[in-house]
Parts: C-alpha cells; sequence; structure tokens
C-alpha cells in the first residue's frame, strides 16, 4: 500500500486501493464524527449488540443457570483467550481471558518472580502505563524484590545476574513508540531473565508473536483494538513450557483441577486453566466474544499495512502543513504502534476544541495530542479531514476559547 498522501484526492485513492476497505461495514460509527481514539476505547462492531441482547434475555433470562453447560459459558473464557491469541501470536492453550490488566499484570509478575526466586530484582518501563509501574512496586513490596526503572531502550544497561523480570509494554501509550520486543526479549533471556509483555497497546493493531519471540509471560486488555467495549475482560498469556510450575497467586475455584468438588485446599488445574480465577464477567465477555469475529478472516499483514499508510499520512501531513507542531512519534516504520502523537504548548485546549468539531481525539499530559488510528474503520479521508480541522484550529487559534481551556475531570 503507498505510505504518501497529503491532499484529499490521494487520500480518496488509498480508501479505493484498501485491501481491507470493507471491515468499515463490521462497526457502527455515528454520524458526523471522526474517531480517533480507538486506541483508549474501540468502536462498537455491529453484531455486539444482538450478541449480548442475546445473553440477557435468551442466555440469563430463559436458559438461566443451565447457560453455563448450555451456552458455554463454562468454557468462554478459554475460548475467548485462544481468539485472542491467534491475533498476538500464541498457539491454543496459552491465552486465559477475564479479569482486569491489574489483576492480570499481578498474576504474570508474581507467577514469574516464583519462576526465577534465587533473582530479587524487577526492571520495568520508567515512563510505561502507570497501572503498569504500580503494579510492579506492589509486587517488588510483598516479595521483598528490588524495582528498577528504565527505559526500553536502555534494558541492556541494568540486566545484571541479580534481574528476575523484566516487564515491559509493546508500545509507549503516550509518543505510540514500537519497541524491538524479539530484540529485547532476546537480550532478557541472554541475562538469565524472564521477559513480560503488556500488548494493551498493540494488540490488534500492530504485529506480535508470543510464541516466536519466546515471551514467558504476556498480559492485555480487550477494549482497545480488540473493540471489545468498556470495561471489557483483559486477558494474561503463559506458554506451554511455564504453565506446570506457574505458581499464580490468586487462586480462585475456577483455577482448580476439581471446581465442582468444592475441596477445602486448592489444587491447581492443568494447563492454561490454572490462570482461571473466579466467576468472569459473563456479559462483557459474551460482547467481547462477538467483536473478535471482525478478526476472523482478517490478515493481520494487511491491517499493519493499513496502520502505517495512515500514519505516514498524518506524519507527512504535520511536516508540510503544521510547522509549530512537533511529531513525537518515530518517523521509521518498523518503531511505530497505531498512533501518532503531536507536541504542542495548547495541546489540551486543541483536543478540546477538535471534539467540538467532531474529531474526537485525546490528551496526554503535558503537551501530546495523541491521535489513534485504528484501521479496521478509518478510512484515509477520515484521517485528512481530521488533519485539515486540526491545522484549522490552529491557524484561527480556536483553542483560545476559554471553553476549551478549562481542564475536564476525564481529557
Amino acid at each position: 500500500m503507498p505510505d504518501r498522501a497529503v491532499d484529499r484526492h490521494s487520500a480518496e485513492q488509498l480508501d479505493r486501493d484498501d485491501p481491507i476497505a470493507q471491515v468499515r461495514e463490521r462497526f457502527a460509527l455515528p454520524d458526523k464524527v471522526i474517531y480517533l481514539d480507538g486506541n483508549s476505547l474501540g468502536a462498537l462492531p455491529t453484531a455486539v449488540p444482538a450478541a449480548v441482547a442475546d445473553a440477557v434475555t435468551r442466555q440469563w433470562g430463559t436458559d438461566l443457570i443451565r447457560s453455563w453447560n448450555d451456552n458455554g459459558w463454562w468454557t468462554l473464557p478459554g475460548r475467548v483467550g485462544d481468539r485472542i491469541g491467534a491475533v498476538v501470536g500464541a498457539a491454543p492453550g496459552q491465552v486465559m481471558c477475564g479479569d482486569s490488566t491489574s489483576v492480570q499484570l499481578f498474576q504474570a509478575l508474581v507467577a514469574l518472580a516464583r519462576l526465577n526466586p534465587q533473582r530479587r530484582t524487577i526492571v520495568t518501563d520508567g515512563s510505561g502505563f502507570p497501572t503498569d509501574q504500580y503494579i510492579a512496586e506492589s509486587v517488588a513490596r510483598m516479595l521483598d524484590l528490588r524495582l528498577l526503572r528504565i527505559r526500553p531502550d536502555a534494558v541492556d544497561t541494568v540486566l545484571g545476574e541479580d534481574t528476575a523480570i523484566v516487564a515491559l509494554g509493546a508500545v509507549d501509550y503516550r509518543t505510540g513508540e514500537l519497541w524491538d520486543a524479539p530484540g529485547l526479549t532476546r537480550q532478557i533471556h541472554d541475562a538469565g531473565a524472564l521477559a513480560l509483555w503488556d500488548l494493551a497497546h498493540s494488540a490488534g493493531v500492530a504485529p506480535f508473536d508470543l510464541d516466536a519471540i519466546g515471551a514467558d509471560a504476556a498480559v492485555g486488555c480487550s477494549y482497545k483494538y480488540l473493540n471489545g467495549g468498556p470495561g471489557a475482560p483483559a486477558w494474561i498469556y503463559l506458554p506451554h513450557r511455564h504453565q506446570a510450575d506457574a505458581d499464580l497467586p490468586l487462586t480462585g475455584w475456577h483455577a482448580h483441577r476439581t471446581p465442582f468438588d468444592l475441596d477445602d485446599s486448592f489444587t491447581p488445574a492443568e494447563g492454561i486453566e490454572r490462570a482461571r480465577i473466579g466467576t468472569p464477567n459473563l456479559l462483557s465477555m459474551l460482547a467481547l466474544d462477538s467483536a473478535l469475529d471482525v478478526f476472523d478472516d482478517l490478515p493481520m499483514a494487511d491491517v499493519r499495512a493499513k496502520s502505517l499508510a495512515m500514519t505516514q499520512l498524518v506524519i507527512d501531513y504535520v511536516d508540510a502543513n503544521l510547522p509549530d507542531v512537533e511529531v513525537v512519534t518515530p518517523r521509521e516504520p518498523a518503531r511505530r504502534g497505531g498512533q501518532v502523537s503531536l507536541r504542542h504548548p495548547a495541546a489540551y485546549a486543541i483536543v478540546q476544541a477538535l471534539i467540538a468539531r467532531g474529531v474526537i481525539g485525546d490528551f496526554r499530559a503535558p503537551d501530546l495530542v495523541r491521535l489513534g488510528f485504528a484501521p479496521l474503520y478509518l478510512r484515509f479521508v477520515d484521517v485528512y479531514d481530521a488533519l485539515e480541522g486540526l491545522r484549522d484550529v490552529i491557524a484561527t487559534r480556536a483553542y483560545d476559547d476559554p471553553a476549551f481551556t478549562r481542564r475536564n475531570t476525564v481529557t
């Protein structure tokens, strides 16, 4: 797919040549809105409302408790886990869906620390998403480990004989930088440590092959590029080679080897089933299961190609038309995730002014306009029109309006 377009005619041609253009029809998109915040909350797939209605009215309303067997509720977490695994390069039987990213990250960090008990240091990204840092802090406190924070591209400077785990996000949530996961995982393993990846900002938009790179664990949410909906359940990846020895800290009854025997003591289930905890949020998981249908016949190589073309369009447009705006996201395609972050002193007000015009992006302190490009439902003309709106907001200083400079609680 071509990667240069700085006028609307070129954007229209890219849409005509787009091999996955038809996927947009699988989403319910509001009129007169250009949605550039799919890296925070994905759009609604058209099949989800009917799936949720069926879950409520038939499965819950009519079938009641029989749905655990008759409608496959009991096996749903593993089945959805396998579907997510297909998107992130994990063979069946290694991903379990459920709970929140924070819970799954806690599970993974403690399990890996217990797999490497002779080492006493956790390394994490000092500029990574706050949850990742907070959970790492808590695990370090609980297990009396040392915690080091460093940028992923400087991990090699702190790896040593005491490093137990290196836990990193695959994409920098502020800048959109995509880290070299295969190379970093090799460095981590060469030092005798274990590699944990958070794929919240990459799953569904950037290529990842957990099995091929030899990741020791991974976690991720499902409400961003996987479009699972607000509060959609997260997931954990534990490769086959670690499952028998994985000592997970949260031992709910669903993870028991014989859960319906109701034993007083915990015996972990075999395989990835031991990564279950308690009763899952079935309604959210059924919505996610339906949302994942959009990926069934979708080559991730085409998704990645379109994502890179869209982010390149943004970079080229800013270079040509917005001299006072700095592109913070790496320009090299191999180092870009699915977003572009732009630096401007009035970033917050600019985002609010764009939202008022129907262009929904978001802001990251102190000065970043963060625009996410979900290639499954965005068109190139959407991207171009949004950029034209951005240029007008900056040229007219529309962002000076007090209505846009007042800070909201949620941005």
